[in-house]
């Protein structure tokens, strides 16, 4: 598999997992279930995989100046 294939599915991988969080964080806040620490470690999380999302977009797409 080619480099940029792999990161291609890491991609995938890494947004379904943001997703997943998403998800989770939105039905503990609604639910009133979740607490403080729960909530700050999942969403410290999402960041993080945002952040690796982002490297990786980045990698895939170059931002080229013309």
């Amino acid at each position: 598999m080619e480099d940029a294939e792999m990161l291609r599915v890491k991609l995938e991988v890494l947004k379904r997992e943001h997703s997943d969080l998403d998800e989770a964080v939105r039905a503990l806040q609604e639910a009133g279930r979740g607490d403080m620490l729960t909530l700050q470690r999942l969403k410290r999380r999402k960041l993080q995989l945002k952040d690796r999302i982002a490297d990786i977009e980045d990698r895939l797409l170059p931002d080229i100046i013309a």
